[in-house]
């Protein structure tokens, strides 16, 4: 059981790093893409920031630990099944260039291995998913309406700019807003290794309630932010230059909209997806601009994707859990 207890720990910081790696184009593929940062320049900002938000509160760890499923009716297996279900599948992701939900992935795979746990729905607990997932439509429409809105305004106000002054002021704005977002991120996702890991240790120790405690928050951040800087290439790709164009100012519109959406959610304590509220950005400041200017299939591709990340997760959470029994046994 020692020897389970020091993977799962090992998994759970493999998980952060993982997620800030796959999560580090959410924080920097616009203002790559906008030619606004160099890639270097941008994942350093990132990595820093990232870092500093996940020191800022726990209240999305607490959710993630103790608000989706019953403690009582689980085994300490669940949590190493659910690291495992979800990283398969953000893996699986990754390696085709599709940015998917770390959140919803996680969600998914923590739910599977429960119910093969528990073996009952009453596992779950209602009241803490239901908002989570009226989060899963909510957030990434926020993020586009916030996105087309803002970019319309922004040209409606500076439409007499030149555009080297367009250039020059946007450039600058969107560096302070890939700061925003990477901050926010931190604050929002960086927490639920942190809540998985409070959870691992309530379970393996007996506790009845969960505790991140301080060194939980300082190593879960530090890791993240490590996984920032190892950056995830082909989805930085993807958002910041298949999906549409982006000038300085749509790029920072989108950072700036989904960064704001991600800071009203880690205020409520609900974990959102980061993947899907930026894409939407990006696709509200593209479709503001010109519909066509949007590459559409690359949009269904990740839509397609969004679809898939909760019902797969969810398999192969159980999946997993039902390995990991019998291999105590």
């Amino acid at each position: 059981m020692y020897i389970l207890f020091l993977f799962s720990v090992f998994l759970t910081y493999l998980y952060a790093f993982i997620s800030g790696f796959t999560d580090a184009a959410q924080a920097i593929a616009s203002t790559i893409g906008s030619r606004s940062l160099s890639p270097i320049h941008a994942i350093i900002i990132a990595s820093v920031l990232e870092i500093i938000g996940a020191l800022t509160g726990t209240a999305v760890a607490i959710t993630i630990g103790k608000g989706i499923v019953s403690l009582e009716m689980i085994s300490f297996v669940t949590v190493p099944a659910a690291l495992l279900g979800c990283m398969t599948w953000s893996l699986l992701t990754y390696k085709i260039g599709i940015p998917v939900s770390e959140t919803h992935g996680l969600i998914g795979s923590l739910i599977g291995a429960s119910l093969a746990i528990a073996k009952s729905i009453e596992v779950v607990k209602w009241s803490g998913l239901i908002p989570i997932l009226l989060a899963i439509v909510l957030a990434p429409f926020l993020g586009f309406l916030f996105g087309y809105i803002l970019i319309k305004l922004v040209y409606f106000f500076f439409h007499s700019f030149s555009a080297r002054k367009m250039k020059i002021l946007f450039v600058n704005l969107q560096r302070s807003a890939c700061a925003y977002f990477a901050f926010s991120h931190g604050r929002n996702d960086a927490q639920k290794p942190m809540g998985i890991l409070a959870m691992l240790l309530a379970l393996y120790y007996g506790w009845k309630d969960v505790y991140v405690s301080n060194w939980i928050i300082i190593s879960v951040g530090i890791v993240a932010g490590l996984g920032v800087a190892f950056g995830g290439w082909r989805i930085i790709k993807t958002l910041g230059m298949r999906i549409t164009k982006l000038s300085p100012e749509q790029g920072f519109v989108s950072d700036f909209s989904a960064g704001t959406v991600l800071q009203f959610a880690s205020l409520l304590g609900i974990p959102v997806s980061t993947t899907h509220v930026d894409a939407s950005a990006v696709f509200g400041v593209g479709a503001a601009r010109r519909i066509a200017g949007v590459r559409w299939d690359i949009v269904l591709e990740i839509l397609i994707s969004w679809i898939l990340t909760l019902p797969a997760t969810i398999i192969f959470g159980f999946i997993f859990a039902n390995i990991l029994s019998l291999l105590i046994i």
